[in-house]
């Protein structure tokens, strides 16, 4: 394989295998190039498995010595379930290492690249870093901040709406778009809606697309509506969202996913708790002063009181647009311009 970049980006490919089932550790690939060739990938299937690395090293077609790995995340220096990656990578004479994201957990930070170099292994950094750290936003929130990586996913009409006076909301998007959203939900710990969404749609919040999937979220209800499998919770206020929150993470939520109403969406990014939008725009116009907008909350007095978005993004699923970005001044918009 040609070029370290192509190597990283075959090392995020095999990471993404794993969607979902990580947690709470992050999702990590990796692959060993010698003379030119790839010998070896690996990625960490689930938490309490090997590691990405010792995966790689155990599918080795031949002998790993001077080899050069490539590694979405900072190799591991302490042990836990499994031993320290470091450790792995000295023992098997691999001469070169390459990282795309540095490990912001307090146990590693650095740590591991030292111990690499002490032991006369060359290390790079930062080969494809955006895209090796967006992969882990949620790890990395939880891991330096103790909160869950909030997600605010909404569907609506070309002018901003997400169902009639009446309520009715299915479907405003097409299969793929939804199907996509199923996608979402595998990254998801828990999943909230607003109370009005839970008398009306009495939806299941599943993942349903992969039979038998071993992650399902929590889901929650914000306010008071009784639903088979849910927990409602009052969210008043910032400190009780931040009270919510802290729970989520001690349980080992690293993502909330939030799926409306719009009142819901609206007191959430009020609250400044939302660190990504994601909106998918069916090409529908509903009309009606009636019927219902994709968010509520309270009425902000200036224009300059609007959120902005931050790396901007758009992709089509069937008809339907798919517009995400991160909320200027949250957490994954700080961490990325830190």
């Amino acid at each position: 394989m040609n070029g370290a970049a192509a190597c990283m980006r075959r090392a995020i490919e095999l990471a993404k295998t794993a969607w979902g089932r990580t947690a709470p550790n992050p999702m990590v690939g990796c692959v060993l190039v010698k003379n030119g060739r790839i010998i070896g990938e690996g990625y960490h299937h689930r938490a309490g498995e090997f590691h990405a690395e010792v995966e790689a090293l155990r599918s080795c077609k031949c002998d790993p010595v001077g080899a050069a790995a490539f590694v979405t995340l900072e190799p591991c220096s302490s042990t836990g379930h499994q031993g320290p990656c470091t450790e792995a990578l000295i023992a098997a004479g691999i001469s070169r290492v390459t990282v795309g994201s540095l490990d912001p957990n307090p146990a590693h930070a650095g740590r591991g690249l030292e111990i690499l170099r002490q032991a006369g292994i060359q290390v790079s950094t930062g080969v494809c870093r955006e895209a090796c750290e967006e992969l882990n936003y949620p790890f990395f929130k939880w891991i330096t901040r103790h909160r869950p990586y909030v997600v605010l996913k909404m569907a609506m009409t070309l002018d901003g709406r997400i169902a009639t006076s009446s309520g009715d909301s299915k479907w405003i998007t097409g299969e793929e778009a939804r199907g996509d959203v199923q996608h979402l939900r595998k990254l998801a710990g828990a999943i909230l809606i607003g109370s009005e969404t839970a008398r009306i749609d009495r939806p299941q919040l599943t993942v349903r697309d992969v039979p038998d999937w071993p992650c399902q979220p929590k889901r929650f209800i914000a306010g008071h509506a009784e639903l088979p499998g849910f927990t409602s919770i009052d969210l008043a206020d910032e400190a009780s969202w931040n009270s919510f929150l802290a729970e989520l993470a001690s349980e080992e939520c690293l993502m909330l996913l939030i799926e409306g109403g719009g009142e819901l969406a609206g007191r959430a990014l009020q609250a400044h708790v939302v660190d990504e939008a994601v909106f998918y725009v069916a090409p529908k116009l509903l009309t009606g002063r009636g019927s219902r907008p994709v968010t509520g909350g309270k009425d902000p007095e200036k224009l300059t009181d609007a959120l902005d978005l931050d790396e901007f993004r758009t992709k089509y699923f069937g008809g339907d647009l798919r517009i995400s970005g991160y909320i200027k001044g949250g957490w994954a918009d700080v961490y990325r311009h830190r």
